[in-house]
């Protein structure tokens, strides 16, 4: 049995971002760019205007008054082509290419236009506002580095550079089995004492999709075993993470969570690990190396040792680095905190302002109490009792 770091040292190691793929600009966002975005052609590809007014030429305006023949207009996406000869000028528009010969655009309010005239007569801010060819980005230029994740921002330098698709790193495909003979679907259990409302699956499927996992396909099943080996062979097929959660008890004749992958070839990054609550949490890989995560059956157990341990494995095969998953915290207590045990303890935590309560409740069948967890506490095995205010490493759950 290991210790959390070596459980975490092992997800870190396995989490290397899968192989890339196509993704349209619509669907992009959060996404980890596979690939560089590199620029075609410089933005903007000619001269154009930075404010409406009239593009002249610097030269006719060098004394002031003035009065130039006004003889078209630019506008952003059609432009004017005819060359500014001495003595006229073109009205121009915000994003319109300048037109040949100008060299300077003065802003509408310091003109004065009628009968196809414009008069020149106030003192002219000396600003050109010309926006000059390339001033935003170069052709060849790098706009993104791999690496990055996409978000409304970058996405607007994408699409600038032309681009509809993006290579992005493929989210990872996550098969998610829940075996029990006591549980059904939530909302199926309808009184009966002898059944259990599936209340994981849900919970781990949001899970799964906030760290930018896709979960594929979901089973609720006995415990079976011919039916489970079955449905491991169909899970493994298409999925790159398998998440199995058993219920009732972690260990016993009708666990089968470990059982069912046998024939695939089922291997162990680690088999158990030395933390309260999840200690029977357990990694590997079969078949063709889809990774497999064994959850515990208890609603706090699973939800714990999914944040701590799942939530980095998809981080790190979406892209991101598994260390992001792992961002502690260090916060204030609000309440005392006993002394810890032979195990790491990871405790709920709600937040009370700038501090954290641990909750009363640390029962890992507990699920009431989850719904007041913000936080989970690290506490190392023989950690000496805590008072009110002092300091806790914490992880936002």
């Amino acid at each position: 049995m290991i210790c959390f770091d070596e459980a975490a040292a092992i997800i870190a190691r396995v989490a290397k971002p899968l192989p890339p793929e196509q993704e349209s600009l619509d669907e992009a966002d959060g996404r980890v760019l596979a690939r560089a975005v590199v620029a075609e052609f410089a933005s903007p590809p000619a001269p154009t205007s930075a404010m409406d007014g009239y593009a002249v030429r610097e030269s006719d305006i060098a004394e002031l008054p003035v009065t130039l023949e006004v003889i078209g207009a630019s506008y952003a996406g059609t432009g004017f082509e005819e060359t500014l000869r001495p003595g006229i000028c073109a009205r121009i528009f915000t994003g319109a290419p300048l037109p040949p010969g100008a060299d300077r655009v003065v802003v509408q309010e310091e003109v004065t236009s009628e009968d196809g005239k414009a008069q020149f007569t106030l003192p002219l801010s000396p600003r050109r506002h010309i926006r000059e060819t390339g001033c935003d980005f170069k052709a060849d230029e790098e706009l993104l580095p791999a690496g990055v994740v996409l978000n409304p921002q970058r996405l607007v330098a994408v699409a600038a550079a032309d681009r509809a698709f993006v290579e992005v790193v493929r989210r990872p495909r996550v098969a998610l089995i829940a075996c029990g003979d006591e549980l059904v679907p939530a909302g199926e259990k309808n009184g009966r004492a002898d059944k259990i409302a599936d209340s994981l699956s849900p919970a781990i499927t949001a899970l799964v999709r906030r760290w930018n996992g896709v979960v594929i396909a979901r089973w609720l099943s006995s415990d079976d075993l011919a039916n489970l080996q079955k449905i491991a062979a169909d899970a493994v097929t298409d999925a790159d993470v398998v998440v199995v959660v058993t219920g009732g008890a972690s260990v016993g004749e009708k666990d089968f969570a470990k059982t069912m992958f046998a024939p695939l070839g089922l291997e162990f990054h680690f088999n158990k690990v030395a933390i309260r609550p999840g200690k029977p949490v357990w990694f590997g890989a079969a078949a063709s190396q889809t990774l497999i995560m064994g959850l515990p059956g208890n609603p706090t157990s699973a939800l714990v040792t999914a944040r701590l341990f799942l939530a980095p494995l998809l981080a790190g095969l979406s892209g991101r680095s598994p260390q992001s998953a792992w961002q502690w915290e260090e916060k204030g207590l609000a309440a005392p905190l006993d002394a810890g045990g032979e195990r790491e303890n990871f405790l709920k935590a709600q937040a009370q302002g700038a501090l954290l309560h641990p909750a009363a409740n640390q029962d890992s069948a507990a699920q009431k109490a989850l719904t007041l967890t913000d936080f989970l506490i690290w506490q190392k095995p023989g950690e000496a009792s805590r008072a009110m205010g002092d300091l806790v490493q914490a992880l936002p759950f």
